[in-house]
């Protein structure tokens, strides 16, 4: 009898490197790709692929030799370290009928999906009308964003996922980098939003006047965002950001973020669409002051204020789908925003309460 295939330790960055389509990753992507991807074990005569039946991964081989055997009639050797072994053995050109290790072997698995957003980040950066700009270089390169604003978790769940791939290019474009030093106020509270804001380099403080008094709200680091929450809800800023430390910000125009980024994340529903997925087990996300949701609230709503989502990140539960709701649709517009980037499962009632007929 022959070993089934088993699972083993995930991957090495150098083991990805040596694959065709990852060839051109940065040392510091390859290794976030690392801990998603992992490396399995079969004995000699097993079938792998029929081990991998279903799709949805890419299947390389790594260590060993192994026969394929295609529908329409021939086979070819595979052998793990060598060209053959740089693809995708699933993805052969010909159908595969069935596999056979000819030794024991090792297999490197990764999910197409993950596969495919790299690729695609990475290519569109390469492209001649992208490459120039600073935001295409952070995206192939700079450690502090990709671990940050561009980790592969936001690309694949956050603020860039639900964004059309034809739109990258130009996003990348219209970025632009600019250079503060400490003591500087990138923005104020009570001003009109112009700019979303990514922390390249350097440390931000977030600030707000309560009762005459500044308030410490957040210190902001590399790959960190801010300013979203006046763009997305069309209202003043609701605080303060100085910066602590020199450094560098990449920022993008009020008008730029709501095509490329704010439409494409927020997803919109009348109330009975809402009303429906909230029967089908999503939870209504009341983002009102606690007196009006006392006063009003949607039936098994829970009560977020915006201005404390960000302190209920780490708390509210990301295996759930949210309805984000207040009067008008303008602050939940900005919670459903600042959730959907991390990664949040969140769609909005669109026009809030008021748009549904419920004035109180």
């Amino acid at each position: 009898m022959h070993a089934a295939a088993t699972r083993s330790l995930q991957a090495m960055p150098e083991q990805l490197a040596a694959l065709a389509p990852l060839a051109a990753l940065s040392p510091d992507r390859l290794r976030e790709l690392a801990d998603m991807a992992v490396v399995e074990r079969a004995g000699r005569g097993v079938d792998v692929l029929r081990e991998h039946a279903g799709g949805g991964r890419s299947v390389f081989l790594i260590r060993g030799e192994m026969l394929l055997v295609f529908a329409s009639g021939g086979t070819q050797v595979i052998v793990g370290g060598t060209e053959g072994g740089r693809h995708a053995i699933n993805k052969h050109p010909l159908k595969i009928a069935r596999t056979k290790a000819i030794t024991d072997v090792e297999l490197l698995i990764i999910e197409d999906e993950v596969l495919d957003i790299l690729v695609t980040w990475d290519q569109v950066a390469q492209g001649e009308t992208a490459a120039g700009s600073s935001m295409a270089r952070a995206v192939r390169s700079d450690s502090r964003l990709i671990s940050g604003i561009f980790s592969l978790s936001n690309l694949r769940h956050g603020v860039f996922s639900q964004m059309p791939a034809a739109s990258i290019d130009e996003l990348l474009k219209r970025f632009d980098r600019v250079s503060v030093h400490r003591g500087d106020t990138v923005i104020r509270e009570g001003d009109e939003g112009d700019y979303y804001y990514v922390v390249e380099s350097g440390r931000c403080q977030v600030e707000r006047m309560v009762g005459g008094v500044k308030v410490v709200l957040a210190e902001l680091k590399s790959g960190d965002a801010f300013g979203e929450e006046a763009l997305v809800s069309e209202a003043k800023r609701n605080a303060t950001v100085v910066v602590l430390a020199d450094g560098e910000l990449l920022r993008l125009r009020k008008q730029d973020f709501d095509e490329l980024l704010r439409e494409p994340l927020l997803q919109k529903l009348n109330f009975e669409a809402a009303a429906q997925k909230v029967a089908q087990g999503a939870v209504w996300l009341d983002v009102r002051y606690p007196s009006e949701y006392q006063y009003d609230k949607l039936p098994g709503a829970i009560n977020v204020p915006l201005n404390e989502v960000r302190d209920v990140f780490t708390v509210l539960d990301k295996s759930k789908e949210y309805v984000a709701y207040c009067q008008s649709g303008r602050r939940s517009s900005a919670v459903a925003f600042l959730l959907a980037q991390r990664g949040f499962k969140v769609s909005l009632l669109e026009g809030g309460l008021w748009a549904a007929g419920r004035r109180g």
